[in-house]
C-alpha cells in the first residue's frame, strides 16, 4: 500500500521472504472478503483526501484541535451523504478518519441506548432525528463521584403527576455528570441516567432523553449548567473530544422521554413492568463491550505494525568477537528484529493482535446469539455472556494498553517522538481500561460468576459455553500433562487441556478459600486480588480456545496461511505459560521440566515467524494515513522522513528563538562579564 509512485520500498527484501499469501491473510484478518474489500476501499478513500490530514494535530492548541475535529466530522458527514454510503460504510469512514469525536458517542452510545431501551413509539420519534443528525446525542451516566457504581448514581428523576413531567435534578456536587464524550460543547440531547422517584419511592436507575441545548442558537436550556472538563493526557489524543460536565437544577421533561421499553410510568405515577424482559437491556452492554474488544485488536495491531516495520529498518551493531570485528563493527550492522530479545518481546504481541481479532469475531457472534435468545425469552446464556464480555473487555484492553507502551520501547528513542505515532496512540487508547467498566471491577464480576458456577457443581447443574470445562472439574483436578519433548507443545489439545486445568484448579482453590470465611462477602473482599487472578486465567483460556477453534475452520489461503496462524496461536499460548509460570507450576498443571520444554519450543517458533514478520503485519492492510507513523510507513524510508518532519515544528519557524533577547542574551552577556573578573 502507498508504496507506488517511484518510491523505493526499503522493506521489499523482507516482503520477499514471506512463506504465505499475504493477500489471503488480509482476508482472514478482515473476517471475510466482503469486509476486506470494504475496509480497503474506505481506508484508501480517507487516506487520499487531504481534508482528513492528521499529522499536524499534536502542534495545535486545544481550541484549534477541537475546531479542526468539528470540521472533519462535518466534512465526513457531507461525504457520507454525497457518496450515499450505507451505515456499514459510514461507520468504516468514521473509523479510518481516526480522531476521537462527538460522533463516536452519538452513533456508538446514544443511538444504541434508544434502540435497546426505547419503546417502539420512542424509537420512531427519536431515531430518525438522530440518524439524520438533526439532533446530536451523548450518553450521560458517569458522575463526578460515581463511575462503576451505577446503583450509587445521585442524579434524580422525580415524577410530578400534576404536570405529567419528570423533574431531573443534581442534588449534590458529586452528582454532576462527568466525562461523557460529546457533552461539553456539542450534544443537543443526552440519554441521562437517574434515580427514578415516584410518589416518594425509588425504583432504581433508568434512562431519560433530555434536551440540553437550544436547536436554534445552541445555548444551554434553563436549569442546565454544562461545559468541558479540561485537557486530558497526551497532546492531540483524546483532547479532540469535548468530555463534559453537566448539572441539572430541577429541569422538567415530558413523561414520555423516560426510556420505557422495560418499565413504564403511567400518568398517575404508577410503575408498570412491560412484557419486555428487563434482561433485554443487557444486550446493549454485550454489544458495546464486544466492540471494545474489536477495538483492542485494531489498536494493538497498529502499534505492532509500527514496531515490526521499524525493527526491520533499524540496524544495530552486532557482537564484537575478534579483532577484525572490533575494528570494523560499524560496518557489521544487524537488523534489530534479528535479536532474540527483540523477538521475544515483539512476536508475542503480533500473536496477541491476531488472537484478540479472532476472539472479537467470536464475541460478535455471541452478541447475535444472545440477542436472538433474549428476544425469544431465553435468558439461559445471559449470565455467562455478561461475564465473558466483561472479562474479555478487561483482559484485552489491559494487555493492549501495556503492549502499545512496549512497542514504543521496542522502537528505542525515536518511539518517544510524536511522529512515531505511538505516544498519541497510547494516550488515545488507555481510557479503554476504565470506560465501560473499570478493568479490575470487571474481573471481580467474572470471579463472582466463576465462584457461583463452582458452588452449583454439586447440584448437577451443567456449566455452559466458556465455563463448560468446569463440568469436567474432577478430571481436570487429577490431570497430569503428558508433554515429553518440545514438539509435544505444538498439539492444540495439549495446550487447551493445560489451560483448562490451570483455570479449573485456580477456581476450585479460590472457592475453597472463600468457604472458610463465615461471611462470604467478607471473604470476597479479603481474597479479591486472588479472585481476579482466577478470572484472568479463565479469560486467557477463552482467547486460547477461540484461536484454536479458528484454526479448525475453513481458512482461505491454503497451508501457508494456516501454518502461520498455527505458529501465532502456539506463540500466544506458550508465551502466556512463560509469563504466568507461577500459576501453571503451583497448580500442578505442568512440571518444571515441561515448562522448560515450552520455552524451548517458543524460541523455535520465533525463528519460524521471523521471515514472515513484515508480511504478517502487512496483512493488517493499514494505510500510512491510518497508522500515522513515520517509523511504521509502508516503504520503510524512515530517516529522511524523520529529518523532514523535524523541520515542520513551529519552533523551527525562526532560527533565533523567541525569547532570545529577553532571556538568553542577557544571561550570556552576564557570563562574559563575570569571566573578566
Amino acid at each position: 500500500m502507498e508504496s507506488g509512485g517511484g518510491v523505493v520500498d526499503h522493506l521489499a527484501d523482507e516482503r520477499s521472504k514471506a512463506q504465505f499469501d499475504v493477500d489471503e491473510m488480509k482476508v482472514v484478518w478482515a473476517g471475510s472478503r466482503h469486509d476486506f474489500e470494504l475496509s480497503d476501499r474506505i481506508s484508501r478513500l480517507v487516506a487520499s483526501d487531504p481534508a482528513f490530514r492528521k499529522d499536524n494535530r499534536v502542534m495545535m492548541s486545544r481550541k484549534e484541535l477541537f475546531k479542526n475535529t468539528l470540521r472533519k466530522a462535518a466534512y465526513a458527514w457531507k461525504r457520507i451523504i454525497e457518496l450515499r454510503l450505507t451505515e456499514e460504510e459510514a461507520n468504516k469512514l468514521r473509523f479510518y478518519v481516526d480522531e476521537p469525536a462527538f460522533t463516536d458517542l452519538h452513533w456508538g452510545m446514544f443511538v444504541p441506548a434508544i434502540k435497546g431501551q426505547g419503546t417502539d413509539e420512542q424509537q420512531q420519534k427519536w431515531l430518525p432525528l438522530a440518524h439524520r443528525m438533526q439532533i446530536i446525542g451523548c450518553y450521560a451516566q458517569t458522575e463526578l463521584g460515581h463511575g462503576s457504581n451505577v446503583q450509587g448514581l445521585e442524579t434524580t428523576a422525580t415524577f410530578d403527576p400534576q404536570t405529567d413531567e419528570f423533574v431531573i435534578h443534581s442534588p449534590t456536587l458529586t452528582s454532576s455528570k462527568w466525562w461523557p464524550g460529546g457533552l461539553g460543547k456539542v450534544s443537543t440531547h443526552a440519554v441521562v441516567y437517574a434515580r427514578l422517584i415516584t410518589d416518594g419511592q425509588e425504583h432504581g436507575v433508568h434512562g431519560f432523553i433530555v434536551q440540553l441545548r437550544s436547536l436554534d442558537d445552541h445555548m444551554p436550556l434553563p436549569g442546565i449548567t454544562i461545559g468541558d472538563i479540561g485537557m486530558k493526557f497526551g497532546n492531540g489524543a483524546y483532547n479532540t473530544m469535548d468530555n463534559g460536565v453537566l448539572r441539572f437544577d430541577n429541569v422538567r421533561i415530558p413523561r414520555d422521554q423516560m426510556l420505557m421499553r422495560v418499565l413504564q410510568v403511567t400518568k398517575e405515577g404508577k410503575c408498570v413492568q412491560s412484557n419486555v424482559p428487563r434482561q433485554l437491556i443487557y444486550g446493549t452492554m454485550v454489544y458495546v463491550r464486544q466492540t471494545i474488544v474489536a477495538d483492542a485488536s485494531r489498536a494493538l495491531s497498529r502499534a505492532v505494525c509500527i514496531a515490526t516495520r521499524y525493527s526491520a529498518v533499524r540496524r544495530q551493531f552486532g557482537s564484537q568477537n575478534g579483532l577484525e570485528t572490533q575494528l570494523f563493527w560499524l560496518l557489521v550492522l544487524f537488523q534489530v528484529i534479528d535479536y532474540k530479545t527483540q523477538q521475544s518481546r515483539l512476536f508475542p504481541l503480533i500473536a496477541s493482535a491476531y488472537a484478540f481479532r479472532f476472539v472479537g469475531e467470536w464475541l460478535k457472534w455471541l452478541y447475535t446469539d444472545v440477542t436472538q435468545r433474549l428476544q425469544a425469552n431465553d435468558f439461559s446464556t445471559l449470565p455467562e455472556a455478561h461475564a465473558c464480555t466483561a472479562g474479555l473487555k478487561s483482559l484485552t484492553t489491559s494487555v493492549t494498553a501495556d503492549a502499545i507502551e512496549e512497542c514504543r520501547k521496542l522502537c528505542g528513542g525515536h518511539g518517544y517522538l510524536c511522529s512515531s505515532g505511538l505516544p498519541e496512540l497510547f494516550a488515545v487508547y488507555v481510557p479503554a481500561c476504565t470506560y465501560e467498566g473499570d478493568n479490575v471491577v470487571l474481573l471481580l464480576q467474572v470471579a463472582r460468576f466463576l465462584m457461583k458456577t463452582v458452588a452449583q457443581l454439586p447440584s448437577g447443574k451443567k456449566p455452559v459455553g466458556t465455563t463448560a470445562y468446569l463440568g469436567r472439574v474432577e478430571h481436570l483436578m487429577q490431570y497430569r500433562c503428558g508433554v515429553q519433548n518440545a514438539e509435544d507443545w505444538l498439539n492444540p489439545s495439549v495446550i487447551l487441556e493445560v489451560f483448562e486445568a490451570r483455570a479449573a484448579r485456580m477456581c476450585v482453590n479460590r472457592a475453597q478459600k472463600l468457604g472458610s470465611f463465615p461471611n462470604p462477602e467478607e471473604g470476597f473482599a479479603e481474597l479479591s486480588a486472588f479472585l481476579a487472578e482466577a478470572a484472568v486465567a479463565h479469560c486467557q483460556l477463552i482467547v486460547v480456545s477461540k484461536f484454536i477453534e479458528k484454526l479448525q475452520q475453513d481458512i482461505p489461503g491454503g497451508e501457508g496461511v494456516k501454518q502461520q496462524l498455527r505458529n501465532l496461536c502456539n506463540i500466544y499460548a506458550l508465551n502466556l505459560i512463560n509469563r504466568h509460570l507461577g500459576d501453571f507450576l503451583s497448580t500442578g498443571a505442568i512440571s518444571a521440566k515441561q515448562a522448560s520444554l515450552a520455552n524451548d519450543q517458543l524460541r523455535s517458533l520465533f525463528s519460524q515467524v521471523r521471515p514472515n514478520a513484515i508480511a504478517l503485519v502487512d496483512a493488517f492492510n493499514y494505510t500510512d494515513h491510518y497508522l500515522g507513523s513515520i517509523l511504521g510507513c509502508y516503504d520503510g524510508n524512515v530517516y529522511p522522513k524523520l529529518y523532514e518532519e523535524a523541520w515542520k515544528d513551529p519552533l523551527n519557524d525562526s532560527v533565533v528563538p523567541d525569547g532570545y533577547q529577553e532571556y538568553i542574551r542577557p544571561m550570556l552577556k552576564q557570563q562574559l562579564r563575570n569571566a573578566r573578573l
